[in-house]
């Protein structure tokens, strides 16, 4: 029986964390409706644990029809009833609309040519920053770029886009790669983006 690969600890033992980080969470991405996904979901999580999103993500998906920018944000008040009535989501009436705003303020970008992954990926040249923590207390929860980026979504109309919930996106969407040196990934995601 061989030991299991040393990982980074916030993933903890629990298997839907530990899947999420060992497949997921610092991959890079730049498919615009999984940004766009990734980015709600992300602002849900303010004030709440990942693992609670982790364990809603379905919901989400079909609460918010599969992240699909163009019928969110054609959602009524209707829908707002329906979604706040619905346990497999957050049930928080500032996050629901937050939601449906940022999908008319992603629409709104393309529609100036712009895209999220244009925005993020732009803003490191292309490739992942690679970090080379020890210890989860070294890593930041914001960073002078994820400050710039917070200010430059909000300019653009998006909401719970805080510096911190920015942060957590870029680290979630591989353009920064913030697993712990020791971690089995950080160094299977050392490599260069076609």
């Amino acid at each position: 029986m061989s030991a299991a690969p040393a990982r980074c600890t916030w993933c903890g033992q629990d298997p839907l964390y530990v899947e999420y980080h060992d497949s997921e969470w610092g991959v890079p991405v730049r498919d615009e409706r999984e940004l766009f996904e990734r980015l709600i979901l992300e602002g849900a999580q303010a004030g709440l644990a990942w693992i609670t999103i982790l364990r809603k993500r379905d919901g989400y998906r079909r609460a918010f029809a599969g992240f699909d920018a163009q019928r969110i944000a054609r959602y009524d008040e209707d829908d707002r009833a329906r979604l706040m009535a619905d346990a497999g989501i957050v049930r928080n009436r500032l996050k629901i609309d937050a939601t449906i705003g940022n999908a008319r303020a992603l629409l709104a970008l393309h529609e100036r040519g712009g895209s999220l992954g244009d925005l993020l990926w732009d803003a490191v040249g292309g490739q992942p920053m690679v970090n080379h923590w020890r210890r989860l207390g070294d890593c930041p929860s914001s960073t002078p770029l994820s400050d710039q980026l917070s200010k430059e979504l909000a300019r653009l109309g998006f909401r719970f886009v805080g510096s911190t919930i920015v942060y957590a996106w870029m680290q979630s969407v591989g353009v920064v790669n913030d697993h712990l040196v020791d971690c089995f990934r950080h160094r299977e995601l050392i490599r260069p983006l076609d």
